[in-house]
């Protein structure tokens, strides 16, 4: 791999792809860099990032605390739940009082839906189960292997179909405690690339992302007709649009002042209660 190559790994999800859409299929010009893309599920892009194996990834903004040393957090990319978030589901209406000490899966123990859950539910027994294949979690709720589920994306907008009952919506509960959007994921670039690379670098990802908002319905029609997979969002105009709007709009082009904000105070009550371990300082790339 030449030095002009960026390896760029982003999520399964349709708001990844809707971001780098134009970055894959030659839409701009990448002024003679080459980006190499790699598509994993939450756990493992933060999994990646851990042990520096990409230029460029989304990862949980959990899981930055331990990668400030090693990557700047980019200044756009980000997913961002204004009075919503990850939803916490059962198969039948309840309280977060009912499950204490229960078994609750979570895609992952460095999501940010983790982070949230367990500052809302401090004792609970998580079950990780990963997002892909999306409906592994809503079986593993259905059969009892779990008596509650935190699921995002996808899950906050097709649960009730399925039968499931809403226990909380983590993003309402933040904003009621901070009055702050919950920051759920972001792209992290490598510090290593050096300070010319990752500002050019920068600039085309965020001319990647305002292609795809300035070109919307283009790239709706690309992602209804490229992804495979089964998930219900992918194979309904509606739902894939209702989706896009939550996670990749004007504010993933540039975190909002309040958004930032966000970032430093999840921050500040994951480190009060324990669950970082560490005090972060965030520090965002051009």
């Amino acid at each position: 791999m030449t030095s002009d190559t960026i390896t760029l790994a982003y999520s399964v999800d349709s708001d990844d792809l809707f971001m780098f859409y134009a970055l894959l299929e030659g839409k701009i010009p990448t002024d003679g860099l080459t980006f190499q893309h790699l598509r994993h599920d939450t756990e493992k892009l933060n999994e990646l990032a851990v042990h520096q194996q990409v230029d460029i990834t989304a990862v949980s903004i959990h899981a930055y605390a331990d990668l400030t040393e090693d990557y700047l957090l980019l200044p756009h990319g980000g997913s961002i739940g204004v009075k919503y978030g990850p939803l916490v589901l059962a198969n039948q209406p309840g309280t977060i009082e009912d499950l204490q000490g229960k078994k609750i899966s979570i895609p992952g123990i460095k999501t940010t839906a983790y982070l949230i859950f367990k500052l809302v539910c401090p004792e609970f027994e998580p079950v990780i189960i990963p997002i892909t294949p999306f409906e592994q979690t809503f079986t593993a709720l259905k059969t009892g292997k779990v008596d509650a589920a935190v699921v995002i994306h996808e899950g906050n907008l097709t649960y009730a179909e399925r039968g499931f009952a809403k226990i909380l919506d983590l993003g309402v509960w933040w904003w009621e405690k901070t009055r702050y959007p919950l920051p759920l994921g972001g792209n992290v670039i490598r510090r290593g690339l050096g300070a010319e690379k990752i500002k050019k670098v920068s600039q085309l990802l965020r001319k990647s992302i305002q292609y795809a908002l300035d070109h919307r319905n283009e790239v709706i029609d690309y992602l209804l007709a490229r992804e495979t997979r089964s998930d219900k969002l992918l194979h309904n105009r509606k739902l894939l649009d209702q989706y896009l709007s939550m996670y990749a709009n004007r504010d993933t082009l540039e975190y909002p002042e309040a958004a930032r904000q966000g970032i430093k105070e999840l921050f500040r009550r994951g480190y009060d209660t324990g669950i970082i371990s560490h005090p972060v300082t965030i520090e965002f790339a051009p």
